[in-house]
């Protein structure tokens, strides 16, 4: 039986951008390839440039465009608050939920289909099983999974759920309850004075050696070197995978998604769709995880299928 197609989808957005920007940024992606879109602030309730309403009006334009929508969750929850935005999106009766945290996955579970997000850390089997018998119907596979994990999981993969793989961004790797970005200009967190929106693409950290390490997003810290499994999608195909995540960036974006299309529809070669992405990139590459390496690694993934 022939496979459907895999699908690309469009991660929320980590990053603080002012409105017009969002709103740009947005109906630009309504005329992209890209099947799937995330919509909502994960990362810090403070960002205030959009509101719940004004995302619901995004899901409902991009809805109308063709695309699934999906509402996530904030990540890190520590106030009453930020609880209450929670029950808003979970209780929004319209678009599908992404959970981020189990207090979510509690509102959802058993009354509505959700979409188990990558931070709720489900490495085996029967955690994907007890989150499938809750009610979600697509799990993303954390970003420290290696490809071997996965094939295991895949071969008794619980009927009716589909498999996201991130394939492609900065790599979220903790959340934190300070602000690093405050920090590093001296402000607490409550008068953080919005400094997330001189980073759009994050705030980069180099070490003593002057080498990129991490990027400062407010109370996330991310990898330098941006995640980048475009030379994977057909060992993806041959996985069962179903959806393919980029995370968006501020610029070239457009041309990432074509870069990605082109290569899932095999019009580009591994080793082309690399090059191309090259100079789109805010850093360079890395697919460590992918391969049971250190994170941050490139590891030819060529040489690797020529081995097995």
């Amino acid at each position: 039986m022939k496979s459907c197609r895999m699908k690309l989808s469009l991660g929320p957005l980590l990053y603080y951008w002012p409105r017009d920007s969002v709103l740009d940024f947005y109906e630009a992606i309504g005329h992209t390839p890209v099947d799937v879109v995330y919509l909502g602030e994960a990362v810090c309730s403070r960002r205030h440039e959009l509101r719940l309403a004004d995302w619901l009006d995004i899901a409902k334009r991009l809805r109308t465009a063709g695309k699934e929508v999906v509402l996530s969750t904030q990540v890190l929850l520590e106030s009453g608050a930020e609880v209450g935005t929670m029950h808003k999106i979970t209780g929004n009766g319209d678009f599908l939920v992404e959970a981020n945290d189990m207090g979510a996955v509690q509102c959802l579970a058993g009354k509505v289909p959700f979409v188990a997000g990558p931070h709720l850390n489900v490495y085996n089997l029967p955690t994907l099983q007890w989150m499938a018998e809750l009610g979600a119907t697509r799990w993303v596979m954390p970003l420290e999974m290696k490809r071997s994990d996965l094939a295991i999981i895949q071969r008794d993969v619980p009927k009716g759920i589909q498999t996201e793989v991130f394939a492609y961004g900065r790599m979220p790797l903790a959340f934190s309850a300070r602000c690093f970005t405050a920090r590093h200009r001296n402000l607490p967190k409550d008068d953080c004075r919005f400094s997330c929106l001189d980073h759009p693409d994050g705030l980069l950290l180099k070490t003593r050696e002057h080498q990129d390490f991490l990027v400062l997003n407010g109370t996330q810290t991310q990898s330098a070197k941006v995640y980048n499994l475009v030379d994977a999608l057909v060992d993806m195909q041959d996985l069962r995978v179903n959806v393919v995540r980029l995370s968006p960036q501020s610029q070239h974006m457009d041309e990432v998604i074509a870069v990605f299309d082109a290569a899932r529809l095999h019009q580009l070669t591994p080793q082309a769709a690399l090059q191309r992405l090259q100079p789109l990139m805010p850093d360079q590459g890395c697919n460590g995880y992918w391969h049971g390496q250190p994170g941050l690694d490139q590891v030819d993934s060529a040489a690797v299928a020529a081995q097995v």
